[in-house]
């Protein structure tokens, strides 16, 4: 007899396991059994293993649908402020370059997140958590990027730690302080890179405070030379890497990324077919964010031809963000993906789960498989492809992270 903590029956199973020969793992009539906090079987119903029914809780699903949690993979929720002044001046036919020069763009996020202490950032943080929590959001990838000097960053990431202590979502800490040059250190990046390399990143591993590193590799950015610098320095002290790649144009990170076998390409709308080779040789996922494609009006779409062709991993995520993705709802970048790159909700859904899981280096969880974390998402639909095709509707029906029942 099976000793489990909650049985779930009447459900339908999208598993996203690959080993099950089917389009999203499905298992009609099935049940799912859960034990302290993993996943202790799931399978038909009818070839469920006995156990205590009365000292056991039981879920009747009623037949609805059951995923894994939602993971997602981008974000940069951490941050004070926000630039709706800017979008409207833009949208009045202000340019960008003279918002610049008025102190605004990411320069302005960057003042009002250095005034902001932790307690502020924590509570507008704990907010947008709560929104990706109503979405069946389990795991949240959370980037620094907005302090761009030792302390500033360093407050980010001590602010993700206190995220992840407190709130259900696991939060999965990234330093980003390659994110754009300071103000304080214009016209000399190079100098701003040592300031990286040689103080920041040394006290982000040391204290503990991030799992992975990211640059912005772009001619807006930080070259090749110096993200390569960085990635160097964050790979000796043991950190993972990702990189924003191909975004506005063809730099090679994720050429780069792939020769240091990071976890993730993100953005690579101008990726190549040589750069989709080199990551799918290195097993660097793919990570489109459609949100930012969206909101700044772009053109050129991502390669997902070539990464169809050469099997690369492909994530989704939000890149909630002030400046080129306000959108907090991976449900709607499920929508966005579909119908602005043409994935299909198959590849969507793979996208917030089993691949995403992937772009994190988390191999726990982004399915519903024997022994993995049970974050587990119940909704009120018949198919998963519902889950891409309509937004705004409510329906999540329970959520679970690790077996707990979570009241969103």
């Amino acid at each position: 007899m099976l000793e489990v903590d909650l049985v779930i029956t009447n459900v339908t199973l999208a598993t996203m396991d690959p080993d099950i020969s089917n389009p999203y793992g499905l298992i009609e009539q099935g049940a799912i059994m859960l034990k302290a906090g993993s996943i202790a079987w799931l399978g038909e119903q009818s070839n469920m293993p006995e156990f205590d029914v009365l000292a056991t809780p039981l879920h009747d699903a009623k037949g609805q649908l059951l995923t894994p949690g939602l993971i997602d993979c981008h974000t940069h929720i951490l941050f004070s402020g926000n630039r709706a002044a800017e979008f409207e001046q833009r949208l009045n036919g202000v340019s960008y370059q003279d918002i610049a020069q008025q102190g605004g763009g990411i320069a302005s996020t960057v003042r009002a997140t250095r005034q902001a202490d932790i307690q502020t950032l924590f509570v507008t943080g704990k907010e947008r958590l709560n929104s990706l929590l109503r979405e069946g959001v389990t795991t949240v990838e959370s980037k620094s990027g907005y302090g761009l000097d030792c302390d500033n960053e360093l407050k980010l990431l001590q602010t993700n730690k206190l995220l992840n202590e407190c709130h259900p979502i696991d939060v999965q800490s990234t330093f980003l302080g390659a994110h754009a040059l300071p103000p304080e250190y214009k016209d000399r990046a190079d100098d701003y890179i040592d300031l990286v390399c040689e103080q920041m990143l040394p006290q982000v591993a040391e204290q503990g405070l991030a799992v992975a590193v990211d640059v912005f590799c772009e001619n807006v950015g930080f070259s090749y030379e110096q993200t390569k610098k960085v990635f160097t320095k964050a790979q000796q002290l043991g950190l993972k890497i990702k990189c924003h790649a191909e975004q506005l144009s063809n730099q090679h990170g994720s050429e780069l990324v792939a020769e240091f076998a990071g976890l993730s390409a993100d953005h690579i709308e101008y990726l190549d077919e040589q750069g989709v080779m080199a990551m799918a040789k290195a097993g660097t996922t793919a990570v489109v964010l459609p949100g930012a494609f969206y909101f700044l009006r772009e053109t050129q779409l991502p390669p997902i031809e070539l990464l169809r062709k050469h099997k690369v991993s492909m994530a989704i995520a939000s890149d909630f963000n002030p400046g080129t993705a306000p959108l907090c709802s991976l449900r709607l970048m499920l929508n966005m993906a579909c119908t602005l790159f043409r994935m299909t909700p198959l590849e969507a859904l793979e996208g917030v789960t089993v691949n995403a899981a992937k772009a994190l280096g988390l191999s726990d969880r982004g399915m519903l498989k024997v022994g993995m974390r049970a974050d587990i998402a119940l909704w009120q639909v018949d198919h998963p492809a519902e889950l891409s095709y309509q937004f705004g509707v409510s329906d999540l029906s329970n959520l679970w992270i690790s077996g707990k029942l979570i009241h969103y």
